[in-house]
């Protein structure tokens, strides 16, 4: 008898195992039964619908298929277990049933093999609903073995490489991928009951703006000109709203040439919101909106639990200026106090400042290495200083800060809003300001968009604008630490 691991794979090395495995599908290929020519299997059922449906199905004649995820061979009698997109369950095979030649057949048949089975639905003595298999065929060989203890296997690096193999052994990361889907669903469902409509904008850009970040280039033959990908969909959704529209959305891939870790991949996914005649102030009502309405969705209540933290999205959420919350915790007022002494009591908590520094950048830098990791429960950071923020309206009272918010959940970034710039002049000099900066070796500053410019000199009306991260979302909603876990295919340096 063979467990569910066969006992070959630990006496072959896996040269041998695959060599025999190809062995067997010539064999195979010389009798006429080349699994690889067939184009098509009928399923009257997929597993759960056994499972589900079992007062109704039972003693009834069924088809289905799936990958063999164990096997147990007895003689006159073998068990598999069959995994399909759904869950797996348990053939019962007999040498009666089957014949001897197929019976034979079948016991050739390795972990990993695609098959489709007709058969009994019963119950066995020890209570496990199964498949009284009546006739099998092969669908599909596999060429190379699951690795050992593939079942619950923990090999991250491998996992994330091979996410194929990751979803035939931990079936229960489907789970993440599949609520991946229902969130971006219920985001596009609350969006569309919002008005909102939903555009495409190039993907390759002549200039790479609409945000603070390091592109990719490439080139374009053709035109003969390089190229980025691009870091937002931002100028672009704004020239619509010039255009006329008054409340579009974008939800797509953006690539920042950026670090990796467990927060950031280079490629993710992102959606960005423009809405006419409104502020930051709608923006933040709408992204409350929008938690709650996709916990209902997903979780089923607004209250979940990440990383054993209860986080709350039913509650207000709280509205709190950038400089109150760095006096808070820190206890340097912004408001008040001259640079110089902010630089020395920026040293004394352990922020260097640079020599260059504004009062801005200060205020921002202090912020962003003190006070986010303190950020748990669903928080709007309001008033970014202009410096940090070229795109977004300045505030009447203090010109030196912007009706921007960045919201924060779990002591991450979740997303980033503006009451929009819409003023041309200001625009204008707010990108050379940023040239200035890149001319300074700045590669995450802004270049000058002039076609952009020139629509803001054809009037936009005021306009909220938001963008929020959907990876970090779909971290929230499955409870997942590292975004690697909720990208199918997440980025990785290759093996030599």
């Amino acid at each position: 008898m063979s467990d569910n691991i066969q006992s070959v794979s630990e006496e072959l090395d896996i040269n041998e195992i695959i060599a025999i495995r190809h062995k067997k599908l010539n064999e195979l290929k010389e009798q006429g039964k080349d699994p690889f020519e067939i184009v098509k299997y009928v399923k009257t059922h997929d597993t759960i619908d056994i499972f589900e449906k079992y007062q109704e199905l039972e003693g009834k004649t069924v088809s289905l298929a799936g990958r063999i995820v164990s096997k147990r061979v007895m003689g006159k009698a073998s068990f598999v277990h069959i995994l399909d997109h759904k869950s797996k369950i348990q053939c019962y095979v007999r040498v009666n049933e089957l014949g001897e030649d197929e019976y034979s057949e079948f016991k050739k048949l390795d972990i990993g093999d695609i098959i489709g089975v007709t058969g009994e639905v019963f119950t066995t003595k020890k209570g496990e609903i199964s498949i009284k298999l009546k006739e099998y065929i092969l669908l599909s060989k596999s060429l190379l073995p699951l690795p050992e203890k593939f079942h619950g296997l923990r090999d991250l690096d491998l996992r994330y490489r091979q996410r194929y193999v990751d979803l035939i052994a931990n079936p229960e990361v489907k789970e993440t991928f599949v609520k991946r889907s229902k969130i971006i669903t219920a985001i596009r469902t609350f969006l569309e009951k919002k008005g909102f409509l939903e555009v495409e904008t190039p993907i390759l850009n002549i200039i790479p703006g609409g945000a603070n970040a390091r592109p990719f280039i490439t080139h374009h033959n053709t035109l003969d000109i390089d190229m980025y990908l691009r870091i937002a969909p931002e100028l672009y959704l704004k020239r619509l709203i010039v255009g006329g529209f008054e409340k579009v959305y974008e939800l797509g891939r953006l690539f920042r040439n950026e670090g990796m870790s467990v927060k950031h991949n280079p490629e993710f996914t992102s959606i960005e919101l423009y809405q006419a005649y409104a502020d930051y102030n709608d923006m933040m009502d709408i992204t409350e909106e929008l938690f709650k309405y996709c916990a209902k969705e997903i979780v089923g209540s607004t209250k979940i639990n990440y990383q054993g933290v209860e986080l709350d999205f039913e509650s207000k959420w709280q509205r709190i200026p950038m400089i109150e919350l760095v006096k808070e915790h820190i206890g340097i007022d912004f408001s008040v106090e001259d640079l110089d002494t902010i630089r020395k009591k920026a040293k004394d908590i352990g922020v260097e400042l640079d020599e260059d520094t504004t009062w801005g950048k200060a205020l921002y830098q202090i912020f962003d290495e003190k006070i986010e990791e303190k950020l748990v429960q669903p928080i709007f950071v309001i008033d970014y200083p202009v410096e940090v923020s070229p795109l977004a309206k300045r505030k009447k009272s203090d010109p030196r800060l912007t009706e921007r918010f960045e919201f924060f959940i779990a002591s991450r970034e979740m997303g980033n809003a503006f009451s929009e710039l819409n003023d041309p002049i200001d625009q204008r000099a707010r990108f050379e300001q940023q040239a200035r900066e890149r001319a300074k070796g700045d590669e995450e500053a802004q270049m000058t968009d002039e076609d952009f410019v020139t629509a803001l000199e054809y009037g936009m009306p005021p306009t909220g604008g938001l963008g929020i991260g959907i990876d970090r979302m779909v971290m929230l909603f499955t409870d997942n630490h590292n975004i690697r876990d909720v990208l199918l295919f997440p980025t990785m340096k290759p093996k030599k």
